[in-house]
Formats: C-alpha cells, structure tokens, sequence
C-alpha cells in the first residue's frame, strides 16, 4: 500500500495539469454547497438575534388561542383580542406596563410615487407603542406620533422609497392616507426586518383605519416588574384571560417570529440553493469521471508494467484511488474556504441589493463544513471509482501493445440496457402522467429518463455525431472532417464529455419549459375565466401589499363608460373544522364579469347565510346545492350556512364565495385583492380605461390594465424567477465547460504525436487550431441537443405531474425562440471551452511531437 501511495504521489507531482479541471469541478460544487449552508446559518442566527433584542422588553404576548390557517399557508389568522383588557392585565401582580398592539397592513408610497415593497414579505401599520421597553421598533431620528395623520416608518423604508423627516406621503390602508413623517425607526438594532414595511401610527388612527371596529388589537405586549420571571408572569396572567385568549412568554413570540422567517423564507431559500449545489455535483460528477476514465486509458501501458513487475489488481486500484482522494481532500478543503468567501461576499452584497443582511460575525458550524467535505469527496472518489477498478483490471501482457483508445462506448450490452430503461422510464412516466397522476411516479420516470440518456449517450454519439458533423465536411473541408473523425474516436468518451453539458442544458430547458408553460397557464386562466375589459389591481405577491380599497370597485361601477364593476375582497374562515380562503364579493356581478362554468343553483339568493362553492370542493365535502355547512370566523362566531350554488371553476374566482353583506360582521381589515371592470357597449378599451384611472387615482391610485396586460403581470414574478435560475445554473455550465476542456486537453496530449505529423505534412497552425475547436463544438452540440431533449420531455412531465395533482388545468407550451437562445449558448460553450486547448495544440513543437512515444 505504500509503493501504491509513493506511486500516485509521484504521479501527481508529474501531471498537475490533468487534474486541474477535477480539482476545479470539486471546488466549486464544494464551495457552492459550503456556502449556501453558512449563509443559511448565518441569516438564522442574525434574525434570531435581532428578534430577541427587539423583543427583550417584552415578557408576555396575550393573543387569542386558536388560529384559522389556510392550505398553503404556514401562519394561521388569529381572532383580535379587546383592548379592555389591558386594565384588568395591568391589575396582575408582577405586571410593570401593558399595551395594546394593533397590526395590520399598510403600504407607503415612496418619493417617486411608486409603492414601497409588497413584493413578497409584508408590508405592515400598527399602533405606536410609547412604552420604548414594549416596542419592537426602537425610535432612532424625530419624535413618535402624537396627532392624527402623523406616522414613524423604519429607517430602510425611508432609505427604499427616498423620504426624509418631515415629508408627506400615502399609506394604503388600502384607502389612501396621506401621512407625515415625523420618525425613523430600526428594528433590533438594523435599519428594518429583511424587506418588510413598518409604519407606526397614533392608536386611534390604526383603530380607525386597521380594524373592522374600535377596541380591537391584535396582541397586548406585556412587561414583568423586577424580580418575575416571563413564565411566572404568563402563569399569573393566565387566569384572568377570558376563555379563547391566551398568554405565551416574550421568549417563544420572539422564537415564533423567526420560525415564521425561516419557514417562509430562509428554508426556502436555503433548499432552492441546495438544489442548484446538486445539480452542480451532478455535472462534476461526469468531468470528474471522464477525465479519470481519459488519465487511465492513456495509462495503460504504464499500468500493464506494473502489473508484470508484480503489482496486484488491488494495488493498482488503490494508487488510482489514492490519486483521487488526494485531488478531492486538496479540492474539497479548498472548497470550503471558497464557501465561506462566498457567504461572506453574500453578506456585503445583499445590503447593497436591498436586502439587510443582519450584522454580526459568519456562523460557520460544524454541519456546515463536515457536509460539504464528505460530499466533495464521495463524489471525487465515486466518480473516479469505475475508472479506477478498470486499471485495477489491465493484464500483463497489454505493456506489449499500443495504448489503444476505449471503442467500447456502442456495445450490444449498453444499447439493450439503455433502450430497456428508457422503455421503462416511459412507462412510469405515462403512469404518472396521464393514467393515475402521481408526483412520486412521474419523478421516479424522470430519474429512469435521465438514466437512460446516460447510459444510451455512448450509443447515440456515433450517429449524432455523424449528423451534426455532416455540414462540416463541406463548410471546412479537411478540418471539419478530421474534427469530426476525432469526435468519434471514442464514443464513450465523447458522451461523458458530453453528458455534463447535457444535465446542464436539460435543468435549464426544463425550467424555461416550465416558466411558459406557467405563463401560457396564467394567460388560458385569464382568457378563460375573465370576461371582463379592465382588471384593478395591486402588483403585489406573497404576503405584501395592502390591497384595494373595498369602496373602489362602487365607485366604478357609477361611471356611465361601466356596465358592471365588481371587487373581490378575501376572507378566513374554517368551513367543517378546515382552513379555507372565502371570496367575499357581488355574487351577482360577479357571474356577469367572470366564466364560472356551470352553475347549479343561483347566485343570485346567497344572502346573509348563503354560500357558493366548487364541484371540487363540493364533491370532496360531499355536498351539493340545499346542503348546510358550518363555517367558524376567526372573530369565534359559528353560523350555518346553505349551499344555494355550486359553480365549475375556481381559478379566478375562489373555491367559496359569500356576499359582503355575510362576511360584514366578522371581518377585520377589508380590502379586496382585485377590480374586475366590464364596459357598456360601443366604449373603446382606451376611453373606459381612461375613466377608470381617473377614479383609481382618489384611491391610492392602483395598477389599471387591460386583460392581457393582467395577464402579463401576473406571470412577471415568473420572470424573475427565471432570471435567479439561470444565474444559478451558470455554475454548472461553467463546470461542464471545464469538463470539455480538461477532455480536449487530455485528448492532445494523447494525440501529440498524430499532430505533429498532420503539421509535418502541411498542416497550418490556424487548421489545426480550428480542427480543435470544431471537435469542441460538436461534443457541445451533442450534449445541448441532448440536453434540449431531456429539458422539454421532463419539462412536459413536470407540467402534466402538476396539472393532475391540483384543480387547476396547467397549460403545456415550448418557447422555441427561448430554446434557441440556449441552444446557442450551449454552442458557444462549446467554441468557448475549445479555446486553451486549440492554442495548446498549435503550440506543439512538430519534431518533439513526432518524437513522442
């Protein structure tokens, strides 16, 4: 085992440059795993810090006990305690202070008019809370509000939306306030909370404009007096709370909040990262393969002599082995300092994007570094596995041949195997699909699918090679033909090379499938289930936003260029013991400016006690028209309800529709999510449009567009999304393009003496150089249209998986010019990657090269 160690020591000290390209796979797959774990630990330990110091003056919350949650959403809604109840609180002994705390949203309006934030985390208004030890905002520039109209904003809103000290502005609420700002505010010591929007406002004007009716608060902030601990005072306070309202410990509020950071978002986040990490060692893991299975291949020879002088089969598996421990300890080690780098670049960058990254030191623990360790070098050492067992296996006797080049790649073997799998992929897929729609079967497809373009790679590159080559022969002559023959010299060899590019183009592919297949999905939705002209609306998504004004959508309807406006408010209640979201609307207009499909009953009876629903919903809760349902509000009120409609879709319109008129008593702040206008016969789109804006404007002004404009901006965040995977995804590409050309490089030093005898015989520099590149480019051709296969069948899969595994009807579309445009990045890769190793090439001296054994 030592001569084996000696052996793959010297190895490495003689041929650095061979495993350059596998030290770089591992290091970025490493340092990008490494530092998604850190700044995951990182981000958690900041907001848990912040949120203790901005909640260490607070010992007791007094809430209501029960929460309303709704199927997707992992923080429930909480009926509002009586502010009353601060007298008989402040009479517990061991209570120093008390105060009501009254919440609810409200969104700024910056300097250049724009709104602020409301793109995902909150946008909220309370009360501002004078006890300085029971406010979780601390006042940092001005004064706390004392008259109506006067407010407190957190210092990074002021910053986001340019305003200052002494300037007037609105808050939505979601009718538009306008507000002077008299104070700036931090949160535990930072400028805000991540992105969310605070505005601080007297009590009576969140009163009037937070709550359904006076008297109410979301909690009651509580402090201990000298010497009673937050638990003792939770169990003092405990029974003189009426029934349904509890006390919990100023400890596991704090902790509540930064569990509802990280559910909503840092887990998320961190998991969406961690994702990309694996598709990144997923293509390292071929690079790294590749170029053992090129390094043993070229060694052959120089293992078969050792093998005649006595080595065993072990020893020469394990010098192979030891080789690549050695590259993926040096690789991995590094990794990690490149992951912290990356977290800590990421805690500089986020600031400057935006996005307050708490302060304070890195959290680098033991998890965080172990993980990635191990899993660099499992990959480093499962890759070079196969190639290392094959050296393990040379004979004797092939010290006594020419090193011959693996043909192997087309075997009989490999194509039954291959096609059987893909007949199997095909099969769970469908079963998955289309027979009994399964996520869990159509992944299970995918994998198999993935699998088998693996394993029939090495099969399919001879004739693919072939017909993407065939246009070189009479573009470049004898260049074009010698990289051609080149490229199919070993077809196993030009798969992998190829199968790293192939798993990036295909992640790639698979998400811009999606993303249109989104969009194409939200535009039939609109298309379909929206009749009206004009839609209303807030660009907001996520919790952010305050909504619209439940006034506007009346205000429209008298315009004389109206014939039916008609306000979609969203509602919480539990209906038979679950969570559901109610449409609280006009039944009537709402028939009139939206497709329901068919609808059994009527709308028009709903009344104060009467309740629409889905065929889904009705067909799971097994109920139909003249059937009653119990539905619990968050204020603790029970009714019954009668089912006097059941309608076909949902999309737009919700799965339970009440009238305001029922929904009056137990609301808490209205507002509706969307206007949806229909104009009189003979009004252009342009004159109505202009009509409607004119009366959006007295309402805080909201988004007025047309139905395909809806459309549009209804899918932007998709965009968006699309842009951050891509820019993720760049990390893959980038390793597959070192994979091709550590091959390539590998490739000419195998072949440096065929080269300096096709430059003996008159071949140029540039021809050589352009033979080089052009084999760079076929095996990146070969690996993006493979990879644009893969993509749009599991992006298919993916759609259909999803479209059977919810109520909606999920559109399938295939953006071609989108396609096209990674199709040629995935070329350009290629030509990129050919690059060193042309220029190395052209560089050989012709009479060493002739020279080399």
């Amino acid at each position: 085992m030592n001569a084996s160690v000696r052996l793959s020591v010297s190895s490495l000290r003689a041929h650095k440059r061979r495993f350059a390209g596998t030290f770089l796979a591992v290091f970025l797959g490493v340092a990008f795993l490494a530092g998604t774990l850190v700044m995951g630990d990182t981000l958690r330990a900041g907001f848990d810090t912040m949120f203790g110091r901005a909640t260490s003056g607070t010992d007791a919350v007094v809430r209501s006990a029960d929460a309303i949650t709704t199927p997707g959403e992992s923080e429930g809604v909480r009926r509002p305690v009586a502010t009353d109840l601060v007298r008989a609180v402040e009479r517990v002994p061991g209570v120093a202070a008390a105060a009501p705390s009254i919440q609810g949203a409200g969104q700024l309006v910056g300097a250049n008019g724009d709104p602020i934030g409301g793109q995902g985390p909150p946008t909220l208004a309370g009360n501002w809370i004078a006890d300085p030890e029971l406010n979780a905002y601390q006042l940092a520039e001005g004064r706390a509000p004392a008259t109506s109209g006067e407010v407190v904003i957190d210092r990074g809103t002021a910053e986001r939306g340019d305003l200052r000290i002494g300037d007037t502005t609105t808050l939505r609420t979601p009718d538009p306030l306008e507000v002077t700002i008299v104070g700036l505010a931090t949160f535990g010591g930072e400028d805000g909370m991540a992105q969310v929007t605070f505005t601080g406002m007297t009590r009576a004007d969140a009163e009037k404009y937070l709550t359904a009716r006076p008297g109410e608060a979301a909690t009651i902030q509580v402090r201990a007096g000298p010497g009673v601990s937050q638990q003792e005072l939770v169990d003092r306070l405990t029974p003189v709370l009426p029934a349904g309202v509890e006390a919990i410990t100023g400890q596991k509020s704090a902790e509540e909040n930064t569990e509802m950071i990280s559910s909503q978002f840092l887990t998320v986040f961190t998991l969406f990262l961690l994702v990309f990490s694996g598709v990144a060692l997923l293509v390292a893991t071929f690079s790294i393969h590749n170029t053992f299975a090129i390094v043993v291949a070229q060694r052959t020879r120089e293992n078969a002599l050792l093998r005649a002088l006595g080595a065993s089969r072990r020893q020469v598996t394990a010098s192979t082995l030891v080789e690549a421990t050695a590259v993926a300890v040096t690789a991995s080690l590094a990794g990690l300092a490149g992951g912290i780098g990356i977290a800590a670049g990421l805690q500089i960058l986020f600031p400057a994007i935006g996005f307050p990254f708490p302060e304070g030191d890195l959290v680098v623990s033991a998890l965080s570094m172990l993980l990635p360790l191990a899993v660099g070098v499992v990959v480093c050492l499962g890759s070079a596995l196969l190639p290392a067992v094959r050296a393990g296996r040379t004979a004797p006797m092939a010290a006594l041949r020419e090193t011959a080049v693996d043909t192997s790649g087309a075997s009989r073997v490999r194509a039954v195997t291959g096609t059987g799998l893909a007949a199997l992929a095909l099969g769970v897929t469908i079963s998955g699909v289309l027979v009994s729609p399964s996520l869990w079967l159509a992944g299970i497809g995918a994998v198999l699918a993935l699998a088998s373009f693996v394993v029939l790679g090495p099969v399919a590159s001879t004739t693919a090679v072939r017909v993407l080559g065939g246009p070189l022969d009479r573009l470049r002559g004898v260049t074009g033909g010698l990289a051609r023959r080149n490229a199919l010299r070993s077809p196993k060899r030009t798969a992998a090379t190829a199968g790293a590019l192939m798993i990036g183009v295909a992640v790639v592919s698979l998400f811009t499938v999606f993303a249109a297949s989104l969009k194409a999905t939200m535009d039939q939705t609109v298309s379909r289930s929206f009749a009206g002209d004009i839609a209303v609306s807030t660009p907001a998504f996520g919790a952010g936003g305050s909504g619209l004004s439940p006034r506007l959508a009346g205000a429209v309807d008298k315009l004389p260029e109206v014939d039916t406006a008609v306000g979609l408010g969203r509602g919480v209640a539990e209906v038979d013991g679950k969570g559901r979201a109610l449409t609280v609307t006009d039944p009537l207009a709402l028939e009139r400016t939206f497709d329901l499909g068919t609808v059994r009953g009527s709308l028009s009876g709903l009344g104060t006690d009467g309740i629409a629903i889905t065929e889904s919903e009705a067909d799971q809760q097994g109920l139909k028209t003249g059937d009653t349902t119990r539905l619990t509000f968050t204020d603790g009120e029970k009714e019954t309800f009668t089912v006097r409609a059941v309608y076909g879709r949902s999309e737009l319109a919700g799965e339970y529709v009440i009238t305001r008129a029922a929904w009056e008593p137990h609301r808490t702040q209205d507002a509706d999510t969307l206007v949806a206008v229909s104009f009189e016969d003979g009004v252009s789109a342009d004159t109505g449009k202009a009509a409607v804006e004119k009366v959006a404007e007295r309402y805080g002004n909201p988004e007025v567009q047309t139905r395909d404009e809806y459309a549009r901006s209804s899918a932007g965040g998709i965009d968006m999304m699309l842009t951050l995977v891509y820019a993720l995804l760049a990390l893959a590409v980038l390793i597959a393009l070192l994979g091709i050309a550590n091959t390539l490089t590998l490739a000419i030093h195998e072949r440096t003496r065929e080269l300096g005898l096709l430059r003996a015989v008159g071949q140029t520099r540039s021809q050589l150089r352009a033979m080089v590149r052009w084999e760079s480019v076929l095996v990146a051709a070969f690996g993006t249209v493979g990879g644009l296969a893969l993509g749009g069948f599991l992006g298919w899969v993916l759609v259909k998986a999803s479209d059977g595994a919810s109520d909606s009807d999920f559109a399938f579309a295939v953006p071609p010019l989108n396609l096209a445009i990674v199709a040629l990045v995935g070329l350009a890769a290629g030509a990129l990657a050919g690059l060193r190793p042309a220029r190395r090439a052209a560089r050989l001296d012709v009479l060493r090269a002739i020279a080399t054994e």
